[in-house]
């Protein structure tokens, strides 16, 4: 009995975090700037938080920046701000910091808890500063993200254990969460619902992690959960792609949320009608992208729940004779379903060859090309900040600077996976390419993502 009733607790844990959240969600025109470490730097929870977006508000645009840099402590954001930060004109700040401000080897020192105590309250003292130049900029909206777990509870690996690291990073997370209410600034929770869904998942097997290979860095499984309590906090739970209801008995159309039916007609004992939804269904990831992930955006379907609350396109038909029939969209046919599944409503967005499912992979893949071409810039802007800035090299992109980088890469494996970009990226001219080139990505998606009429029928199968 004990395990079914801590599962519970946890599911309740991670449902009253969420719930208890308010995050105004972004509207039209907001460059939304999402500011970080590695997480944020080398993952996708502000791509997805974005494509989610894209694809349920096609008229609202916005823009995401990803302003993270991996290694970074709090000290090390304040220093970059100006330049990697506010040059970007956001309308919206998302800051996320501590897993690196919590240590690692440091907890196994004799003195641990005083030593890292000793740090944190430099921390809180650079923060303290940042927090006072975010008060004097009134046109930005702030939210602080307390930040995704470090998992000391998993037992897949005995390697980078730090005994005391997750109280600490717990108690940054209190830190933030009271800044944030001191100064009646928006705050999103990923630390605890993340932490719960760990342990839930433990019960069951302990070598279980939300971050399968180091347990600091999320996978895109446990991006998508980010992403999830992203929007959750912003209250955009259960605002359906479409929920459409059809009445065969006399052709009428019971419901249509968020989209528009006309031209109903019967024909050959099946139906069919014009179907335009507002929105696009989300595109589910099934291949893990980024550098050493293992699992697939999707996986993260066995963890929350977000077919059911964040990709509903339900189609309702009822007083069908009994018997199968074969949906049909612009003449092709998607999947066949019974007369009584039909009346209990079906989810299109479980089917990904609809043409509106094909429509959203397209802005999907057109936001993955984006990214990846960020993520070339943000490893320049490590290279600058990590290392040519002690060297007093920043910006300096020289000759110099490349010799630098190549002679200390030897010995240096986080300047050597970084050495071969920045190769390239030192030169303006080819970082303004990038751009201008993810300008152009971000333009076709928003020229592309307009929902489209299409013409649903259902006729007996053969």
């Amino acid at each position: 009995m004990k395990p079914i009733i801590t599962a519970l607790a946890l599911c309740l844990c991670i449902a009253f975090s969420t719930k208890a959240q308010t995050v105004q969600p972004f509207k039209q025109g907001d460059r939304v700037v999402f500011v970080g470490n590695s997480i944020t730097d080398g993952g996708h929870y502000h791509a997805y938080i974005w494509l989610y977006y894209m694809t349920h508000y096609p008229a609202r645009r916005i823009t995401c920046f990803n302003a993270g840099i991996g290694g970074d402590v709090i000290e090390q954001i304040a220093d970059r701000f100006d330049y990697d930060v506010l040059s970007k004109k956001p309308t919206v700040l998302t800051l996320t910091w501590g897993m690196n401000d919590s240590g690692y080897f440091e907890w196994y020192r004799k003195d641990a808890q005083q030593f890292m105590d000793d740090r944190l309250a430099k921390s809180y003292e650079t923060y303290s500063k940042l927090e006072d130049r975010l008060k004097g900029m009134p046109n930005i909206r702030k939210i602080l993200i307390g930040g995704s777990p470090y998992d000391e509870t998993t037992k897949f690996s005995t390697k980078n254990y730090y005994p005391g690291k997750s109280a600490q990073l717990a108690r940054i997370v209190a830190h933030q969460e009271q800044s944030a209410k001191n100064n009646h600034w928006e705050f999103v929770d990923f630390y605890h619902p993340m932490d719960a869904i760990n342990k839930r998942e433990q019960a069951r097997d302990t070598a279980f992690s939300l971050t399968p290979n180091d347990r600091i860095h999320p996978d895109n499984n446990g991006h998508l959960v980010m992403a999830y309590l992203f929007l959750k906090s912003q209250g955009l739970a259960n605002n359906v792609v479409a929920d459409v209801a059809v009445n065969v008995a006399n052709k009428k159309v019971e419901k249509a949320v968020n989209s528009s039916v006309s031209n109903v007609a019967l024909a050959n004992n099946g139906v069919s009608f014009n179907y335009l939804a507002k929105s696009l269904p989300y595109p589910l990831d099934t291949l893990p992208r980024g550098w050493g992930s293992r699992f697939p955006q999707s996986d993260a379907l066995k963890l929350v729940p977000f077919m059911k609350e964040f990709n509903q396109e339900t189609l309702t038909v009822k007083n069908l004779k009994s018997g199968t029939y074969d949906l049909l969209i612009d003449g092709e046919r998607m999947k066949s379903f019974t007369a009584s599944q039909l009346s209990s409503g079906i989810n299109m967005a479980e089917i990904p060859n609809t043409p509106q499912y094909q429509q959203a992979i397209q802005i999907r893949e057109l936001n993955e090309e984006r990214w990846d071409i960020e993520r070339r810039i943000r490893m320049y802007v490590w290279v600058e900040y990590d290392f040519l800035k002690g060297k007093n090299l920043l910006h300096n992109d020289s000759n110099a600077a490349l010799d630098s980088v190549k002679k200390y890469s030897a010995k240096d494996i986080f300047l050597n996976a970084n050495k071969d970009t920045y190769t390239r990226a030192r030169y303006a001219t080819l970082r303004d390419a990038w751009q201008q080139e993810m300008a152009v990505l971000i333009d076709k998606i928003y020229a592309i993502n307009k929902p489209v009429v299409h013409k649903i029928e259902l006729v007996p199968s053969k």
